[in-house]
C-alpha cells in the first residue's frame, strides 16, 4: 500500500455536485482514505503528498487544445507533477484522455479492436477539414460515409459546442457543414440509445431517447444539440418515431455483447471511467458504437461509490506490487 491514503480530486463544481461531494468524502473516509479537493490555482507540491489523482480535466484539456494559454499552463503543471511522482495513481491517465477527446482518434481506436468479430462496429467516418465541396465529396466517398451522415465537432468534450451536431441528407446540403468536423454515417436505430457506464471491471447500462430513423432525402439539414436529445427525460421532436417505424417491443441488448464492449474498450483506451454510447442498427441488429466519453455522469449506476472504491483500491494495489 502507498505511504499515504490521500485522494486528490479535481472536478468542476457542477461535477462535484453530481457525485454528491460530501457523501463521497464521508464514504471514502469510512474506508481510511482522506479525500480533498485539489486546487489548480495553487502549487501542487504544497498540497501533496497524495497517492491518487481522481480527475475530470476534460474541459481544461479541450480548452488547452483550442489554444487557451491559461488552460495549457494548468495541464503542463499537472503533467509535470505526475512525471515527478512516479508512484502516483492517476484516474485516468492524461495521454489516454487526450486520445479519447479527439473523435477521429477515438473512432480509430474502436475500429482497431476485435469487436467486429462480435458484429460490433463504429459507423464509417472521416475528418472534414477543408470547406471545398468537391474535396468534401471525395473524402466522404473515400471513407464510404453514406447519406444521411452526422457532422460532429472534432473535440468530444470541453464546451457546449461539443454537442452541436448536424444531419446532412444530400449533396446540396454539403455547404451547411461546419468545418472542421468528423462526418459519421447515420445508423437508424428506432430512437433508442444504450449508455454503458464503466467503473474499473464493473459496468452497467441504461437506455435513453435518441434520434428517430432517417434516410437519404432532399430534406434540409437538421441542426441539433445531442445532449438535449439524449437526456433521460428528453421530449425532443427528433426522437418521435414516424408511424411506419413504431414497434411494439423496444430493442433490448444482449448482455454478453454489452460485457464484451465494456471489457474491450476499457482495455483499448487504457481507462477506468468510461461512458459508451451504443445503438442497435435497425436493418441488421448489429451494435454500433457512436461515441465514448471520459468520466460520464453515473446517474443510476448501482453502488457507484463502492465500485469506485474497488477500482481505486485495485489500481493502487497493482501500482505498489
Amino acid at each position: 500500500m502507498p505511504p499515504n491514503k490521500r485522494i486528490a480530486v479535481w472536478m468542476s463544481d457542477k461535477k462535484l455536485q453530481k457525485v454528491n461531494w460530501q457523501e463521497f468524502i464521508t464514504f471514502f473516509e469510512s474506508y481510511g482514505f482522506e479525500v480533498f479537493k485539489l486546487s489548480l490555482k495553487q502549487d501542487l507540491d504544497s498540497q501533496g503528498p497524495f497517492c491518487v489523482l481522481l480527475h475530470k480535466l476534460t474541459d481544461i484539456i479541450a480548452s488547452a487544445n483550442l489554444g487557451d494559454i491559461r488552460c495549457s499552463k494548468i495541464i503542463q503543471d499537472v503533467e509535470s507533477y505526475i512525471s515527478r511522482n512516479k508512484s502516483l495513481v492517476v484516474i485516468d491517465p492524461l495521454p489516454n484522455v487526450k486520445k479519447l477527446l479527439d473523435r477521429h482518434s477515438c473512432y480509430s481506436i474502436i475500429h482497431s479492436t476485435n469487436l467486429y468479430t462480435y458484429e460490433v462496429f463504429t459507423p464509417n467516418f472521416c475528418t472534414l477539414s477543408v470547406g471545398d465541396v468537391d474535396i468534401i465529396k471525395s473524402e466522404l466517398k473515400s471513407a464510404n460515409v453514406m447519406y444521411p451522415f452526422i457532422c460532429k465537432p472534432m473535440l468530444g468534450h470541453g464546451s457546449r459546442q461539443a454537442h452541436e451536431m448536424s444531419i446532412i441528407f444530400n449533396e446540396k446540403c454539403l455547404v451547411d457543414i461546419k468545418i472542421p468536423c468528423v462526418a459519421q454515417s447515420f445508423i437508424s436505430h428506432d430512437a433508442v440509445l444504450f449508455k454503458i457506464f464503466i467503473v474499473g471491471d464493473k459496468h452497467s447500462y441504461t437506455d435513453r431517447p435518441s434520434l428517430k430513423n432517417f434516410q437519404a432525402s432532399d430534406r434540409e439539414t437538421i441542426h441539433f444539440d445531442s445532449s438535449d436529445v439524449s437526456k433521460a427525460d428528453s421530449r425532443s421532436r427528433l426522437s418521435v418515431l414516424d408511424p411506419e417505424d413504431i414497434v411494439r417491443e423496444r430493442p433490448k441488448p444482449n448482455g454478453r455483447i454489452i460485457d464484451v464492449i465494456a471489457t474491450t474498450l476499457r482495455k483499448a483506451f487504457g481507462m477506468e471511467l468510461l461512458g459508451v454510447d451504443v445503438v442497435i442498427e435497425k436493418s441488421t441488429g448489429k451494435y454500433a458504437i457512436i461515441d465514448v466519453n471520459a468520466f460520464p455522469g453515473y446517474d443510476g449506476f448501482p453502488n457507484f461509490f463502492e465500485a469506485l472504491l474497488e477500482c481505486i483500491s485495485k489500481t493502487i494495489s497493482a501500482n505498489f506490487t
